[in-house]
């Protein structure tokens, strides 16, 4: 007998216990844990990370009243009332690269063992928790690793160990763990508007001898990107319906990222044909994996171009919050974000809407 199925079995974001990628470390006291995420962190600067701790305090009075403040170069202290929830720290780490957590008191899904002969006891206690150990570090060079860790993972000795002061090399390798899980990019072609403006469908007007939906599909395609048309009913495994109706572009984007929430999505739309291989390869290019988007600006322009961007997967929860908030313009998210902004001539981003606009465009193509 099938089982019911009370809920839509949605496709989840691959996070790890607490963030999208995480590291405990444990073996050590909190101090000397803390030191060596500061350290390390010192030579990450190009990403967004976070360390997770818990309070030493004895005694602790509840917080009444909620502080943010809010320093005018970008940095914010917070004063609040909470407890760990994993649900909850998904949402706040979600835009974080990378996520340090103070194994000592919170489990990650991947650990570093720091080896310290004063804390072999701890280690025993967690023994358990080290099933994904990316690296060890040494306190004392000297140091062996305890019995119980043969005992327990017989090839625990050919894990690549470091020292405590070998910094450089302890970053290296967590920038590798960070660039293993960079979000592959597939591309999602803008194919199901009501062209109310044009008169008629702007996805198959023909400036280069094929719809223009097929001519941007292409073009990402020949980007090597697996690429989707966006559409209000998908007919094969080539589109994406629309889940978020009457949204314009926003619900498209939502809905490509409902599909696949740890895929980054390249966004191109139809209605940019001067758009070209060498301004997709520019996008690709400066791909910022550490922002929320990577998008076009016209030099003169006042604003991004939302439908000329590549979208990381921590994009997908801010959308949702701004359509929380009642606000479905996916411009409006990407001005008011962290956003790594490539510009271009404004010639490249030319919108056509009308059919006025499309004759000239046409004979110009034509007569180039």
């Amino acid at each position: 007998m099938k089982k019911h199925q009370k809920h839509t079995n949605l496709v989840r974001r691959n996070n790890d216990n607490y963030a999208p990628n995480e590291v405990a470390i444990l073996g050590a006291k909190c101090n000397i844990i803390s030191d060596l995420v500061h350290q390390v962190s010192e030579k990450l600067t190009s990403y967004k990370l976070a360390y997770f701790d818990a309070s030493h305090a004895k005694e602790v009075t509840p917080n009444k009243l909620s502080e943010f403040t809010f320093h005018h170069e970008g940095n914010v202290q917070i004063v609040t009332s909470g407890h760990v929830n994993s649900y909850q720290q998904r949402l706040d780490f979600a835009h974080f690269d990378f996520v340090f957590i103070n194994g000592n008191h919170y489990q990650g899904s991947k650990q570093i063992l720091i080896l310290d002969e004063a804390k072999e006891a701890s280690v025993l206690k967690r023994l358990d928790q080290l099933h994904n150990i990316q690296f060890v570090v040494k306190l004392n060079p000297e140091t062996n690793f305890f019995d119980f860790l043969v005992e327990k993972y017989p090839k625990i000795k050919e894990i690549t160990t470091y020292n405590i002061n070998e910094v450089d090399a302890i970053a290296n390798h967590v920038n590798r763990l960070i660039q293993d899980k960079i979000a592959p990019l597939k591309g999602l072609v803008l194919a199901g508007g009501k062209s109310t403006r044009m008169g008629k469908d702007k996805t198959n007007l023909n400036y280069f001898g094929k719809p223009q939906k097929v001519f941007a599909k292409e073009l990402l395609e020949y980007n090597k990107l697996p690429t989707f048309y966006s559409v209000q009913q998908a007919k094969n495994e080539t589109e994406i319906s629309d889940k978020f109706l009457n949204l314009g572009p926003f619900g498209g984007i939502c809905s490509a990222f409902q599909e696949d929430p740890n895929s980054a999505w390249f966004v191109l739309a139809t209605d940019v044909p001067f758009v070209n291989d060498k301004l997709v390869k520019l996008l690709l290019k400066k791909r910022n994996i550490s922002k929320v988007a990577t998008a076009i600006k016209g030099k003169n322009k006042p604003f991004v171009e939302p439908l000329i961007t590549i979208y990381e997967p921590k994009a997908y929860p801010i959308l949702l919050q701004y359509l929380a908030q009642g606000y479905s313009c996916p411009r409006k998210m990407l001005i008011n974000s962290d956003v790594e902004i490539v510009e271009v001539d404004d010639e490249f981003i030319r919108n056509v809407n009308t059919p006025e606009e499309f004759e000239a465009v046409k004979a110009e193509i034509t007569n180039e």
